[in-house]
């Protein structure tokens, strides 16, 4: 294999310590390796950089494992190039595995060209990705405290969800906290009702009417108290965004635009794409990197399939959350691409080919800093419209119809 980097170095990185192997090339085409163990502390990843410096090695390749990669990357990132790759691209030959042969394979295939680095965020992005995924992951878990408030309300044969949309709105929170306290009154429970609720207050009454014990009010309790902590976390983390994202309001309002995308989904996106798409040649690239697409598998001539690969999981969830509300839009594109798509290809399918237009929508609105633009409902039947006065035609003459077209005037 012809040699691409002249000094060129491949970590193996672990949680206590790490291997780092050296090749350089020298005279007569003879390459001359050197290996070397280090912790991971602050000062053995300083002394690990002046060895690299020392040996004039430019570029860095160390693969992306869990968490444990980030305090190299930061210690290296400003002296050499550096490549985080996919474990999956680096896979041992078969023999003896060992931290050192791994080191020196992952140096091997950086000198010779042969590793495709993952993105890797400027540092700013990466901490508004910290801030956005804790955020996503703390409304999960409110979602589940939620879900639990349900199953405890159930088994006291409460039915408050039946009648009220939401549980943990202002009515419903003056019923849980009633509940909690020792109200048993159907009456009084229901008269708790505010806005829109009131209509519904028979209904209420009945739904209120259970058989909550002690036990269940001790859980109700701890519950509540759970998901105010929860909400307070939230909102700190939405207090701490607003400061972080302040240079890119712009860009937020932008992307705010699009069918289906609101301020909180905005954060998400640009978190997971930075504000940057020159590190995309085009769309497409962010599409097979963010694995919103078909894969492509051929073998003789043959695609057997076409099975997506897994990619960013919070960038994935933010686009199909906002492919999901982009399809409740009337008159938007997003609707007829998904009732196109839905008939022959099934919901699932559509959602992701939505998602996969809104991500391409993402990448033109962040690197031409432009608004979006509907394409319209209507916008397939002005791609063909002689085509689709032939499918109604022959839809009505299958019906018995006989069809005759006039002009318009």
């Amino acid at each position: 294999m012809d040699v691409v980097i002249a000094a060129c170095c491949g970590i193996d990185v672990h949680q206590k310590s790490l291997v780092a192997c050296i090749r350089v090339l020298g005279a007569g085409s003879h390459v001359r390796k050197e290996l070397r163990s280090f912790a991971t502390t602050s000062a053995a990843l300083a002394e690990l950089a002046g060895w690299l410096q020392s040996r004039g090695v430019t570029h860095v390749a160390l693969e992306s494992t869990g968490v444990f990669w980030k305090p190299v990357w930061h210690a290296l990132e400003t002296s050499v190039t550096l490549l985080l790759v996919n474990p999956r691209d680096v896979a041992q030959v078969p023999g003896r595995k060992t931290d050192v042969s791994d080191a020196e394979w992952i140096a091997q295939l950086l000198q010779c060209g042969l590793l495709r680095g993952s993105f890797v965020p400027p540092r700013a992005i990466r901490e508004l990705r910290d801030l956005t995924r804790s955020r996503t992951t703390l409304e999960q878990e409110r979602t589940a405290v939620v879900n639990r408030i349900h199953k405890v309300l159930e088994d006291a044969n409460v039915k408050l969800g039946t009648v009220a949309t939401d549980i943990t709105g202002v009515s419903g929170r003056a019923i849980l906290q009633a509940l909690i306290a020792g109200e048993s009154d159907p009456v009084a429970l229901a008269d708790l009702a505010r806005g829109r609720l009131r209509k519904k207050l028979a209904s209420l009454r009945d739904a209120v009417t259970g058989h909550v014990t002690d036990h269940h009010r001790f859980l109700l309790r701890r519950l509540m108290s759970e998901l105010q902590f929860l909400e307070e976390e939230i909102a700190a983390f939405d207090n701490r965004l607003r400061e972080v994202t302040s240079p890119f309001e712009d860009l937020l309002a932008l992307l705010d635009t699009a069918p289906g995308i609101n301020l909180r989904t905005a954060e998400n996106l640009l978190a997971e794409v930075g504000p940057d798409m020159g590190v995309f040649p085009s769309a497409k690239h962010l599409a097979s990197w963010a694995a919103i697409c078909p894969g492509q598998y051929e073998s003789a001539g043959r695609q057997p399939r076409g099975t997506m690969r897994k990619g960013n999981r919070w960038l994935r969830r933010a686009l199909t959350q906002a492919a999901l509300a982009g399809t409740r839009k009337h008159g938007s594109y997003a609707g007829a691409q998904f009732r196109r798509l839905a008939k022959r290809r099934g919901k699932q399918r559509a959602i992701i080919a939505v998602a996969h237009s809104l991500l391409v929508a993402v990448y033109y609105i962040l690197r031409d800093r432009v608004a979006y633009q509907d394409l319209g409902a209507d916008h397939f039947d002005r791609l063909s419209p002689a085509q689709l006065t032939r499918h109604y035609v022959r839809r009505l003459e299958q019906l018995g119809h006989s069809v005759r077209l006039d002009a318009a005037a």
